[in-house]
């Protein structure tokens, strides 16, 4: 190696990506199970995907209620043993509910696996929801949420979604304290029944996974009753708030607001979705993007702007969101329409698009690093009922995009009229 020349440099535009296949498993029960083995490190996530998201709740908050309170006890286990169960051999049991799904997932050293499984497997069929556990999860959640509600931030983010989707579509609706304080144990006890005990879902498995893998888990997960997932959801129809521009003021001492802009667009399955996640790039994805370098960079008015399509499965909505202070709320927003029709008028530069796309390819190469990263590719894939050429769709529209079909993108999309506009103070 002569180490007086530097090395050549490739442009990561030019570097040729590929995404390592999955093996699929089949359990007695018919659940399939998705299977990356791979690194070299002794360790092993289990992600249990239900369709059990609040799209599939009656009544609001029950959903998140419930998948909460997985850990919180069964007829063997109190809350505490449950815990200190998983927390004995180091590992991390965690739990998470989103709109159309809801996971229980589990990190720990490969060597431990036989011990753990037969606890996630004790969550998924026994769980018992103590009344005393539930009062003091609606006291806490009550008590963040007393909080949050102050913080414009969190207030931005709860109301945009209602003025996008409608107050009563999964994707709008969001918990007040009185539906916290009605959830009851039976509410919670049905749901259990139907989306977990007897639910839909489908696993995730990657690491360095041992031999006996697929023994292992159809021991523990093969014989419930859980059926595979379909990943059919009950129709929703998005109402959209005809109102397009709010001010509200949540906080007299506030000296910033909270500035969310957004309109409805379409999901992964649309042909111009590739392409519209590079526009948004530049536009306004990445710290050195278009709303960055002006609103950050050269105006003041903010420590971040950013720019990004909502991660949902059904609908989805182009997001921008910042926060400024009071005096440059008005401001801020101009500048953001500014950005936009610059979009619509002038070709992007050859060198600023080069380096958007090398980010983007960057970015995608570094998710590549490790099993977890890439079972998480394959996992947002998946559950959008999409397959492995829409990974490599996605890479070649982001080589390939033209200056030109950015700025028709952004003529079709990047109106100001088209956005809802917010201002909580």
């Amino acid at each position: 190696m002569n180490r007086k020349s530097a090395p050549k440099i490739t442009e990561a535009v030019n570097f040729t990506l590929n995404l390592k296949p999955y093996e699929t498993l089949v359990l007695d029960n018919g659940v399939k199970v998705y299977a990356i083995n791979e690194g070299p490190q002794d360790i092993i996530q289990i992600e249990i995907v239900f369709s059990a998201g609040n799209w599939f709740e009656n009544k609001n908050g029950i959903a998140g209620a419930t998948n909460f309170m997985l850990k919180n006890g069964t007829t063997q286990k109190t809350a505490l043993q449950i815990n200190e169960a998983f927390e004995y051999y180091g590992t991390f049991c965690s739990r998470h509910c989103y709109n159309e799904t809801a996971t229980l997932s589990l990190h720990t050293l490969t060597k431990y696996l036989h011990h753990l499984l037969p606890v996630m497997q004790e969550l998924i069929s026994d769980s018992v929801f103590p009344e005393n556990e539930l009062e003091l999860f609606k006291q806490n959640s009550l008590q963040k949420l007393t909080v949050n509600l102050r913080n414009a931030e969190f207030v931005a983010g709860r109301l945009i979604d209602s003025y996008v989707y409608g107050e009563n579509h999964p994707y709008g609706i969001y918990t007040r304290p009185d539906t916290l304080e009605q959830l009851t144990v039976e509410e919670l006890k049905l749901f259990y029944n139907q989306y977990y005990l007897n639910g839909e879902a489908v696993l995730f498995v990657s690491g360095n996974l041992p031999e006996k893998i697929f023994e292992l888990l159809n021991n523990n997960f093969g014989k419930l009753s859980l059926k595979p997932a379909t990943f059919h959801y009950p129709a929703k129809v998005a109402t959209p708030s005809i109102v397009k521009k709010y001010r509200i003021e949540n906080d007299k001492t506030s000296v910033q607001g909270a500035i969310r802009l957004a309109q409805p667009f379409p999901n992964r399955h649309h042909p111009d979705f590739k392409k519209v996640m590079l526009l948004n790039c530049l536009f306004g994805g990445f710290f050195g993007s278009r709303l960055m370098s002006n609103i950050r960079e050269d105006k003041g008015f903010t420590y971040g702007i950013y720019s990004y399509i909502q991660n949902h499965l059904q609908q989805s909505a182009w997001l921008i969101s910042t926060e400024a202070g009071k005096d440059v709320c008005e401001a801020t927003i101009s500048e953001v329409y500014k950005e936009m029709k610059a979009l619509t008028q002038k070709h992007v530069g050859k060198d600023e698009l080069l380096l958007v796309k090398n980010y983007m390819m960057g970015t995608i190469l570094g998710d590549l690093n490790g099993p977890f990263q890439i079972m998480g590719r394959w996992k947002n894939i998946i559950l959008n009922q999409l397959d492995e050429t829409y990974f490599y769709d996605s890479v070649k529209a982001i080589k390939e995009t033209t200056a030109e079909e950015l700025m028709e993108l952004s003529k079709k999309y990047l109106s100001p009229e088209q956005f809802y506009e917010l201002v909580v103070y």
